[in-house]
């Protein structure tokens, strides 16, 4: 018995360093990506570092949701960013490693450090042009809140919004999205398995 349980947690350790390091698989649990990513569905991601934190226009990410209402008074660090609750101890390692009271958001990227993002007319303009979105449910992106709807995207931070904008709460609403708070690049979905793949 004494060996099994050190099977167990070996076996366990080992799990939650290459999920918390290497790769992981969440399960969509939200319909903001929807038609392209489906409620139930499940994808492969892998963490920034493995690509150098670089990020591209159209790239789908997971990354910590933030809090509703911003801690800090706007400055010119904070401005347009996203907030979050600063963790620290054994709160840190259990929001880190066992994802207790962690909930992640699935997006598309718009904006990438120092463009400048513009919402009007249902549309999305990218430093004056307006962006070509083939993989949009709807065509229309309405304001959500007036203070995202004309940004100049942050130094190491990213403008996403999800391809269900009816039903997506995103960079309109909270903000950029740190680059430390990425969970990961999506590579392919893997659930179910007929649809098997990269998705686009």
């Amino acid at each position: 018995v004494f060996d099994w349980v050190i099977c167990f947690v070996i076996a366990f350790v080992v799990y939650l360093l290459i999920n918390y390091f290497f790769i992981c698989a969440p399960t969509v649990k939200q319909q903001s990506m929807h038609p392209t990513i489906k409620n139930n569905e499940k994808v492969l991601t892998i963490r920034p570092w493995m690509k150098g934190s670089k990020f591209e226009y159209g790239q789908i990410v997971t990354f910590e949701a933030p809090i509703d209402n911003k801690l800090y008074i706007d400055s010119d660090e904070t401005l347009y960013t996203a907030q979050y609750e600063n963790y620290t101890g054994i709160t840190l390692f259990l929001y880190n490693f066992l994802d207790i009271n962690k909930v992640s958001y699935i997006k598309r990227v718009i904006g990438l450090p120092g463009d400048h993002i513009v919402i009007k007319d249902g549309m999305v303009y990218r430093n004056d042009e307006k962006i070509e979105e083939p993989y949009l449910r709807e065509m229309n992106t309405e304001i959500q809140e007036q203070e995202y709807a004309d940004v100049i995207v942050p130094e190491n931070t990213v403008y996403v919004m999800g391809d269900n904008r009816e039903q997506s709460k995103d960079s309109r609403s909270f903000g950029c999205i740190p680059y430390s708070r990425v969970n990961g690049y999506v590579l392919c979905r893997i659930w179910p398995l007929n649809k098997l793949g990269a998705i686009k």
